[in-house]
């Protein structure tokens, strides 16, 4: 008669990660399109940086220079989760890395923005103190699954990128109220999904636990 814990270990198996994804036969290859992707977009975050900040960082034509390099990078984190899903691609590496290309984007630009002058540092803080966090939660329970960026996550990551490309762009200063008014929903956002990620952190912990005292 099989234990508690060797029924847990086998339904691990066959469903792959607590997160639901299906177990497939064959590996999905680590170097596939949607990780090449995904790849690419922590490549351009120094190619963002240098020429966000070209000619002291408010000449108009590099700012839109700035503005299509964070619009190719936003775009690839929206095509490469689709091409995963579409073509079953999804693998580990991608789901936890897929976030961290995220926050890279994110935080270089928020980072770049303040040092500008663009942006309150205290919005800056708040938002990759709350990134950084989650990252190191997600390598903390690295050893027990992989915890993939949910709807929320999604959702947070594109109402940051639409905000951050307002403050990015040149626009008249009409726009600020309404910049100020998609970087306020960014931060609630940020927060909010910030403590769902620690409600799941919790309760897989205590579902490894539960597994553990029904092994012995």
């Amino acid at each position: 008669m099989t234990s508690p814990r060797d029924q847990a270990d086998a339904h691990r198996a066959a469903v792959g990660p607590l997160d639901g994804t299906p177990a497939a036969n064959n590996p999905v290859p680590l170097f596939n399109i949607a990780n090449i992707l995904t790849m690419l977009r922590i490549v351009l975050v120094p190619v963002f940086l240098v020429v966000l900040f070209v000619d002291d960082g408010h000449q108009t034509a590099w700012r839109l220079g700035a503005m299509a390099v964070f619009i190719v990078a936003a775009i690839t984190d929206r095509i490469d989760g689709q091409l995963a899903r579409k073509y079953g691609l999804v693998t580990d590496f991608g789901k936890l890395m897929d976030p961290i290309a995220d926050k890279a984007l994110i935080g270089a630009a928020l980072i770049g923005l303040s040092m500008l002058g663009d942006l309150s540092w205290w919005v800056t803080g708040v938002i990759i103190a709350r990134e950084l966090g989650i990252t190191v939660l997600r390598f903390a329970v690295l050893r027990h699954a992989v915890i993939p960026a949910g709807k929320g996550g999604k959702l947070k990551t594109l109402v940051q990128a639409v905000a951050i490309g307002f403050y990015i762009c040149p626009l008249p200063t009409s726009w600020d109220t309404v910049s100020w008014l998609l970087m306020a929903a960014a931060v609630v956002l940020t927060l909010a999904t910030g403590i769902e990620y620690i409600v799941q952190a919790i309760r897989l912990r205590a579902a490894v636990r539960s597994a553990d005292r029904d092994g012995h």
